[in-house]
């Protein structure tokens, strides 16, 4: 008995110390910065620990995005120098589960897991050879959790404005919205979207309606897997409720975790809206889309 106490005592401990090996972990970076550990300057890499005894040195211009060891997100964009335990004394402390999906990115976008991409490429084809591709999963990941869907395209040879075709499932046209840029926001509260549960988007050249997309379904997701993953947010959403581009590539994460494809679409469109001079996060989308299938 004494023993089985003093092993699970010991297993506590190491647990405990596991977690405190390091204050933040680097999620995004731009700009010439460089960390301090030990007596030597080098340059900041994402993903990297950041410990108590580091110090910081932002360029002009940069950018970093941190997450602290308790799961509190930290943007960092005045240049000059920042001791990490000076920045960790001003996180408050955050949501441990918010380092599930902090983690869940990082292994995502490890120096491996692109390489391991990068030698699948030329396999990921879902035989979509249609001018227009749209930037949307297959079927089977088209279910949406929020009331807002950001739809964009690629087709370099095809020029704008565009129209976008929305249906119901019986194929009657709900609506016609017509766009310079290649992508748009659709409104599912919209009172054309509101009562449907599904909705068929097809995407074609004004100019030349043959230059057209193949057809992609977004579906809301039904009230308890709605209530499933609300419960699931809210776990996190005290950390990452303000608009910064950092809180949404956490956002990002968190749906694509939970297979929720067209959400985290949005949230990587939005943090690139917001830090649009940021590469990590425009890189992170197109891994993303990628490795997904999505992009080829």
């Amino acid at each position: 008995m004494k023993a089985s106490v003093l092993t699970l005592s010991l297993s506590i401990f190491i647990s405990f110390t596991q977690a405190q090996d390091y204050a933040f972990k680097v999620l995004a970076n731009k700009g010439a910065n460089e960390v301090k550990s030990g007596s030597d300057w080098l340059p900041v890499k994402t993903g990297a620990s950041l410990k108590n005894d580091d110090e910081l040195k932002l360029s002009a211009n940069a950018y970093m995005g941190l997450v602290h060891a308790t799961g509190k997100p930290l943007e960092l964009k005045q240049p000059g120098s920042y001791k990490v335990s000076d920045l960790a004394a001003q996180v408050k402390t955050g949501s441990s589960v918010l380092t599930k999906y902090t983690d869940f990115i990082l292994s995502s976008n490890s120096p491996e897991a692109k390489k391991n991409r990068l030698s699948a490429t030329g396999a990921v084809d879902r035989g979509d050879n249609a001018a227009i591709q749209l930037l949307l999963p297959q079927n089977q990941h088209s279910g949406i959790y929020n009331n807002v869907a950001i739809i964009s395209w690629v087709g370099t040879n095809v020029p704008g404005p565009y129209i976008i075709t929305v249906r119901n499932m019986f194929d009657d046209e709900l609506a016609q919205l017509e766009t310079p840029e290649a992508s748009y926001q659709i409104d599912l509260t919209d009172p054309k979207f509101s009562k449907e549960n599904a909705l068929l988007i097809e995407v074609k050249a004004k100019n030349d309606p043959k230059q057209v997309s193949k057809q992609h379904l977004i579906k809301k997701l039904a009230p308890a897997e709605q209530e499933n993953v609300k419960k699931s947010l809210n776990e996190i959403m005290g950390e990452v409720q303000e608009q910064t581009a950092l809180n949404k590539f956490i956002l990002a994460g968190f749906y694509e975790e939970n297979n929720l494809f067209i959400d985290a679409i949005s949230a990587y469109e939005e943090a690139i809206k917001l830090a649009p001079d940021v590469t990590s996060y425009r890189e992170a989308y197109d891994d993303f889309l990628i490795r997904h299938g999505i992009k080829k």
